[in-house]
């Protein structure tokens, strides 16, 4: 199968396991796809400091740290970068406007899937943060899709 492969950055280390899934599927995608195995730079950053920067609501510097492992993947070969945690979406448009390279969002991807399957309505399963703001309602919205919070009615 022709054409160039694009090398695959992935910022993990937010949710490990999340991380390990989605390098588990982008590998399986592309083998049977194309046969080969993708390229694919992962940047594992720290669990404890980004949730430390979270607890103290330290926006700033979450959006600067984050932005900077996105760089690293750029000068690693990265063609472009995904973020394998929900929660880090909530400063997703803040990161993707320092990025040297194009972003995939989890959040963009899942709406616009939901809407090709005609879902009206989805329910969010996630970090306290995640449930608790309104990213994903937003850009469901935009679609037509109601979320749902456990709890929430």
């Amino acid at each position: 199968m022709g054409g160039i492969m694009k090398k695959i950055g992935l910022i993990g280390g937010l949710g490990p396991e999340a991380t390990i899934e989605y390098y588990r599927i982008i590998v399986q995608l592309v083998r049977k796809k194309t046969g080969n195995f993708p390229e694919l730079v992962i940047n594992c950053v720290d669990l404890k400091k980004y949730a430390r920067m979270l607890d103290e609501q330290k926006r700033s510097e979450q959006i600067e740290w984050l932005a900077q492992a996105v760089f690293e993947l750029h000068r690693a070969g990265a063609d472009f970068a995904i973020i394998t945690s929900n929660t880090p979406h909530l400063i997703y448009d803040e990161i993707q406007t320092r990025s040297p390279i194009p972003m995939i969002s989890i959040v963009e991807v899942t709406a616009s899937e939901a809407k090709r399957l005609g879902l009206k309505r989805v329910g969010l399963l996630g970090t306290i943060t995640t449930m608790s703001s309104d990213f994903y309602g937003r850009v469901f919205y935009r679609e037509g899709i109601e979320v749902v919070i456990p709890g929430g009615e």
